[in-house]
């Protein structure tokens, strides 16, 4: 890989591109990897495990600088990339323990025997569906402020 500087959210891409990349040449591998004795494989299944490892090695390189970007790089209110990035992926686990919860109270246990049971939701369900709508704004604002730092932030080598 190059060592050319680049915007953080062009790194971002070229690390899915990447991880795209070795999904496909596994795919590849494991095609090639057993044939019908007398046949040979479509492609040559150590030439593609050489360059899925030579992937493996770039990435591993992009994600160190990505990573060492995240922690330097601030958003404009001072958090650095990686504390907001925590901080949203903290929110999103709130969000969907949120709909988790709400789902479960709405939900009731199938019935027993022939006596009816009366069931007793623990949780207010408008309460915790506009909690998880506050949230999910939150999600977005923090999501949008971290793209727009993606595309200004330079990754150096």
């Amino acid at each position: 890989m190059n060592n050319k500087t680049m915007k953080l959210a062009e790194a971002l891409l070229l690390r899915a591109d990447m991880q795209n990349r070795l999904t496909q040449l596994q795919s590849r591998i494991k095609s090639s990897a057993v044939v019908q004795k007398g046949d040979k494989p479509a492609e040559n299944p150590e030439a593609l495990l050489r360059e899925a490892v030579g992937v493996l090695d770039e990435l591993a390189e992009l994600i160190t600088r990505i990573n060492e970007t995240n922690l330097r790089a601030k958003l404009p209110d001072g958090r650095t990339l990686s504390a907001a990035i925590a901080q949203r992926d903290r929110l999103k686990k709130h969000h969907s323990l949120l709909l988790a919860v709400d789902e479960a109270s709405r939900s009731t246990p199938g019935r027993h025997g022939l006596s009816e049971i009366k069931w007793v939701p623990q949780f207010d369900s408008n309460k915790l569906q506009k909690q998880a709508a506050d949230i999910a704004g939150q999600i977005r604002e923090i999501n949008a402020r971290i793209q727009e730092s993606n595309w200004k932030i330079e990754m150096g080598s």
